[in-house]
Order: C-alpha cells, then structure tokens, then sequence
C-alpha cells in the first residue's frame, strides 16, 4: 500500500511537471510557425496530454484486460468533458466565441460511432486500422484548413524554436512517466479494494490518465490561453476514441464491454453534443457552469460505485 501511495504522489508531481512543459513549449511552437492556438491544443498538445491514456489502455488490452481500456477511454472523454473543462473554467472563464466548433462536431460524430461499436458488438482488426485511418484523414484535414494565428495575449516570452521542441518532448516524457507511475499505484490500491476491471478503468485509471489533460488546460488557463485549453481537450476526446480505441481494437480483437452501452457512453455522446453547442453557440463557459459540470462528473464517479 505505502508504494502504491508513493507511486501515486510521484505520478502527480510528474503529470504538474510535464503539463507546464509542454504547454511552453507547445506555445512556442505555435508562434514560431504562425499556427494558432487552438490548432496546436488539437493536433500537437490533444496528442501529447493521451498518450497516459495511450500507454494505460495498450498495456491493459496486452496484459489480456480490455475492460480496463475501454472503461478508460470512455472514462477519460468524461473527465475531459467535466472535470478537465469545469475546473479550467473556475480557474478562469473561458471566452468560445468562433473556435473549435468544427472539430467539436467531429469529436460528436465519433463518440455515435464508437457507440455503433459497442452496440454491434464489432471486435475486429480491420475496425481498429479504421479508427487509426480516420485519425490520419482528421489531421491532414486539420492541417489543411488551419485557422488564421489566434491573438491571445502572450505571457511567455517567445523562445527559440529547437527549445520549444525539446520542452514539448521533456514535457511528454514526463507526462507518460508520470502517468505510468500513478496509473500502476492506482490499479493496485483499486484491486486491493476489490473494484471491477471495468470500474478500474473508468474511475481510477480514466481521472489519473486525464491529469495530463487538466494540468495542460490549467496552464493554458493561467496564460490566457483559451483557444489552447479547448483545443486539448476536444482534441484529446478524438484522439482516445480514433487512436487510442483503434490500438486497443487492433492488439485486442474483442467487443467493447457491453455494460458501456447503456449509460458510460450515451454520457460520452451527451457531454460530446454539449461542448459542441457551446462552442457553436459562441457561449461563455463561466464560473457557474464550471462548477455544473464539476458536479456533473463528481456524480458520474460516484454512481459507479452504487
């Protein structure tokens, strides 16, 4: 127990370290090429902040335990949804107004479709190599119709272009390792309380993973970097369905547990269909709401223990 808890204090300290270095290093990335912040939160932060989720899910469909991949996926969109969003908007509200609307309505098209999955009941390679297709079709889409450099106010002074890789890539290492170590000492403090695999996933693994995500919004939240903080978090919900669902399909040919069908998923579609209105409506994500979809997401955690 006391490793597990140390694991877990040194997976934190490593997931705060590694999200402010890769939110500088991401910036400066962005402002170097001329590429806004949104676009950089979707493609190149969305990417950096799941690979936790990426490595959990991958090594659990190894380790023969899908139950505990799928629930983190599903788990993770729901924390990026609520708690990631909530929280980012207490730290400071967050202004919507013509941004990410486009990439919201394809984060909405994928959680249906991976719903279709697990409905169907469909385990098969060729579905995951499908899922990591559409991934490469989204991104060569992304790049291909970038949105003009957003004009954010810049707290970070611009660095050199190679120190803004080598923070990104420090920031990512530290993300996974960081992730990794707090993943491992949560499954075991979870096991040892006699938690399912799939409750496993959902819960323990699915909010560990997704601090990456929320140590990167807050960052960006702090900077007043609102384009940034939407941008990963829609970009992480794609991503842990196309890429992170297709690996875990292609390694592991099973069905998605069907006990996601009926409630875990339908709120990935729910939370999925809110962010687009949001974000299609120009509105405001304030305090108030932030605090709705902190409590939103407490009582998701909280009933699946029921």
């Amino acid at each position: 127990m006391t490793e597990a808890i140390i694991a877990i204090v040194l997976g934190l300290l490593g997931l705060a370290l590694g999200g402010e270095l890769l939110v500088r290093g991401a910036v400066g990335i962005a402002r170097k090429l001329g590429i806004s912040n949104l676009l950089t939160g979707l493609v190149i932060v969305g990417f950096a902040t799941s690979m936790p989720e990426m490595v959990a899910s991958v090594e659990a469909a190894l380790m023969g335990s899908p139950e505990i991949a799928w629930g983190n996926i599903a788990g993770s969109n729901l924390a990026n949804s609520l708690l990631i969003l909530g929280a980012t908007a207490l730290i400071a509200p967050i202004v919507v107004t013509g941004i990410g609307k486009r990439d919201a309505a394809i984060a909405l098209g994928v959680s249906v479709l991976l719903w279709l999955i697990a409905f169907f009941q469909f385990g098969m390679f060729w579905i995951g190599a499908g899922l990591l297709g559409l991934l490469l079709a989204y991104i060569a889409w992304r790049y291909s119709h970038p949105q003009i450099a957003d004009h954010e106010e810049e707290g970070i002074p611009m660095p050199h272009l190679g120190l803004s890789i080598g923070l990104t890539a420090g920031g990512l290492v530290a993300l996974v390792l960081g992730g990794q170590s707090l993943v491992g000492g949560a499954i075991d403090i979870a096991r040892l309380a006699g938690l399912s695999e799939t409750v496993i996933g959902l819960t323990i693994v699915a909010i560990g993973t997704s601090l990456p995500e929320l140590a990167a919004s807050a960052a960006a939240a702090f900077r007043g970097k609102p384009g940034l903080a939407i941008g990963n978090v829609v970009g992480s919900n794609i991503y842990n369905i196309l890429l992170i669902g297709g690996a875990t399909m292609m390694i592991a040919p099973v069905p998605i547990p069907f006990e996601l069908v009926d409630v875990e998923l339908p709120l990935v579609i729910g939370t999925a269909v809110l962010i687009w209105a949001l974000l299609a409506r120009g509105q405001r994500i304030g305090r108030i709401l932030g605090a709705v979809l902190l409590l939103g997401f407490t009582a998701t955690m909280a009933g699946q223990f029921v």
